[in-house]
């Protein structure tokens, strides 16, 4: 005797060893034996072999027509047996009813279970509803399909390139595009980008990775809301200086400007004077949610996404040839030993004489320039020649301040590196479409003009944060608690030391139309100089408010994808470089060990770090001659192989004090580009111009 029994959802076949009132012993075709109740034994017969009814009663499903059976059922519920006999016929064969058995169970939208065995119709109109989303479904896998099928033949149909970046970066696993997407990835073999990218999805590599940046941060557009732009008050005073800004060519959201007095009374005062855009804009009003979403700037080569709108940053950009609102301050110097006397806060506006632009005067402001008041340079400007003594006392502060600095920090600052300016010939700030001429040029760290802005800098994020806390009003902190390998730059809401600055507090607080935190502290330092020793109940963040903290997290992760967004950016266009200038070689310092057996290099006169075969043997620091692989625009990649060294002499770690900062490189993509922004260069806390 044999049995036809469900078991888990499939129907077995087998012959019977042994049965009991509830069970039966079951010895299936394979050999193995199984226990069955009673309950799942549909079918018991003697012939044929299992195996044969199960095939039989296979292709005797295949061909009953489920609409016909639907109405050849009956409204109450029934057995399949009942089914095949109303079907075939009275004497229906146990083929045939196996066949019923088969088909009313791979037919739910037809027919629901009811036991085992046993089944419903569905009603009428549940039935249309369930044909016509089967049909649907038939016609959306005809369009995967036909979609798979494109993609590998190398083209990339229209409705997959509109969701590119979704796709990819953000995919709804349910869409047919990405199913479309993924089958024809497994039938080629192609990673999913290298399929799209050979199937001419991506027209442009620069386009690609702004497209991806605006759908991670932007979805929405860069542009901004009709928001009226707010006023400074009327009241403010004008303060008695001549005050310049220094920054590059390219700034227009000018934050910070200068001024100095005294020279030759034995007490210099010197004004550091910080746009003001939070005396007009107040916290939860409509610009203050704009500067809240974005939270900065975003730079780029050639182009950038400001944090404000462009009227508001009018207003309050610190433009030569007017009076600028500002929050001031003012230290005061002992011109023989530099030591500081006092300081002091002040709401108001400065006249603004002269926009000073880094790119046109370093050549001329130099070391000796400023030393030795004999030295002339061809086409100097009236305006700098009237800044000659003020910068030369600046100059010679910085470096007092600096010195004072190290001190505290247990060691030198060595800025080995240069920084970078990537120009766009015929830009002129409008989108890059990835095609423009690249000129990079090089800006050494720490000459004169530099130190001037970020020692100036230090000093007033420096004091404004003691200021804060003295007060009792929170503000938002950058600090790190040693130099210690490891040991990360954190923000937070307390007044902690800073020890690669050499600082006891830090805030952000001198570049408010540029990032949002520096707005923030702002306005709790405008609490501090409008009230005194009332400010904690004035300012408009009070002590462990939680919205402070939720500023912090969003401000990391926002800065963090930004400055990622640059760093790829600033290497999409190292390589342009490379490219337009046919550049094959270059020479190179070995900083640390890297992927595959490779070793990274550092280019020397382009922001460009690469792996390099061939320098597993060389020493941290060895100088060396790379011969340039193949450039993607897409991954952003490139490799090299070592064709010589040339300093066979030069010992390990010779690349300078930055070897722990070294270690913080990344080679960016445009998949996960990485910055790590909290290394232990205090520079990373020092604004940009």
């Amino acid at each position: 005797m044999h049995a036809l029994f469900e078991e888990a959802g499939k129907f077995l076949a087998g012959r019977i060893l042994s049965e009991a009132e509830s069970s039966a012993q079951v010895e299936l075709d394979s050999g193995k034996r199984v226990k069955v109740k009673a309950a799942n034994i549909l079918l018991k017969f003697e012939k044929p072999a299992p195996a044969e009814l199960v095939a039989q009663g296979q292709a005797q499903a295949a061909e009953i027509d489920l609409d016909l059976a639907w109405e050849f059922a009956p409204e109450e519920e029934f057995g399949f047996a009942d089914l095949a006999r109303d079907y075939f016929s009275e004497s229906a064969t146990l083929a045939q009813q196996a066949g019923a058995l088969f088909c009313l169970y791979d037919a739910p939208h037809y027919f629901r279970r009811a036991g085992k065995g046993r089944f419903k119709k569905a009603p009428a109109e549940i039935l249309q509803q369930a044909l016509a989303a089967i049909e649907k479904k038939k016609q959306i896998q005809a369009q995967i399909d036909a979609w798979a099928e494109e993609l590998g033949r190398g083209e990339c149909p229209q409705a997959i390139r509109e969701q590119l970046y979704k796709i990819l970066f953000k995919p709804d696993k349910n869409a047919p595009e990405y199913k479309a997407v993924v089958d024809a990835s497994r039938t080629t073999k192609l990673a999913p980008l290298e399929l799209l990218h050979r199937a001419g999805a991506i027209d442009s590599s620069y386009q690609f990775h702004w497209k991806r940046f605006l759908f991670d941060n932007f979805p929405k557009g860069t542009g901004f809301p009709a928001v009226q732009a707010p006023q400074p008050p009327a009241d403010l005073p004008v303060a008695d200086v001549k005050a310049f800004s220094i920054d590059d060519s390219a700034t227009t959201e000018i934050d910070d400007a200068l001024s100095v007095t005294g020279l030759g009374t034995g007490t210099v005062t010197v004004g550091i004077h910080i746009a003001a855009p939070g005396l007009a804009i107040t916290p939860g009003g409509e610009l203050d949610k704009l500067g809240r979403a974005r939270l900065s700037t975003v730079y780029m080569p050639g182009y950038k996404i400001t944090m404000l709108p462009d009227d508001v940053v009018h207003i309050y950009t610190l433009d030569e040839g007017r009076s600028n609102p500002a929050v001031s301050l003012y230290v005061q110097i002992n011109e023989e030993t530099l030591e500081t006397i006092s300081s002091e806060t002040r709401l108001e506006r400065v006249p603004v004489e002269v926009n000073f632009r880094y790119d046109k005067l370093d050549h001329i402001v130099t070391e000796e320039w400023l030393t030795d008041s004999s030295i002339e340079v061809e086409n100097t400007p009236d305006s700098l020649l009237g800044k000659r003594k003020e910068l030369t006392f600046l100059q010679r502060w910085s470096k007092f301040l600096k010195a004072n600095r190290e001190v505290v920090r247990g060691k030198p600052e060595n800025f080995n590196r240069p920084d970078y300016n990537f120009r766009l010939v015929g830009n002129d700030g409008a989108e890059p479409n990835g095609s423009e001429q690249v000129q990079i040029t090089v800006r050494k760290r720490g000459a004169p003009l530099d130190l001037i802005v970020a020692e100036a800098a230090i000093v007033a994020n420096s004091t404004w944060g003691l200021m804060l806390a003295e007060h009792g009003v929170p503000g938002i902190y950058r600090s790190q608690a040693s130099l210690a390998p490891g040991v990360k730059v954190r923000m937070s809401t307390k007044a902690l030391p800073h020890a690669g600055i050499g600082v006891k507090a830090y805030s952000w607080a001198t570049s408010p139309l540029r990032r949002y935190v520096d707005l923030v502290n702002q306005w709790q330092i405008i609490a501090c100089a409008r009230h005194g020793k009332t400010a904690a109940l004035a300012a408009p963040f009070k002590p462990k408010d939680a919205e402070l903290f939720g500023i912090i997290s969003s401000f990391d992760g926002a800065y963090s994808a930004y400055n990622g967004y640059q760093a790829g950016m600033e290497r999409f266009w190292t390589l342009k470089y490379l490219e337009q200038n046919g550049i094959t070689e270059l020479t190179a310092s070995v900083f640390k060990e890297g992927p595959n057996g490779s070793f990274l290099v550092r280019a020397d006169n382009l922001p460009l770090v690469l792996p390099v075969l061939g320098a597993q043997n060389l020493p941290r620091g060895a100088h060396v001659r790379v011969k340039l692989g193949e450039i993607d625009e897409i991954s952003l990649d490139i490799s090299g192989t070592l064709i010589e060294r040339l300093d066979a002499g030069a010992e390990a770690g010779s690349d300078g004090e930055d070897s722990a900062e070294d270690d913080d490189d990344t080679v960016a993509g445009p998949i996960s580009i990485a910055v790590d922004m909290n290394d232990a260069d205090p520079a990373a806390d020092q604004p940009k111009s």
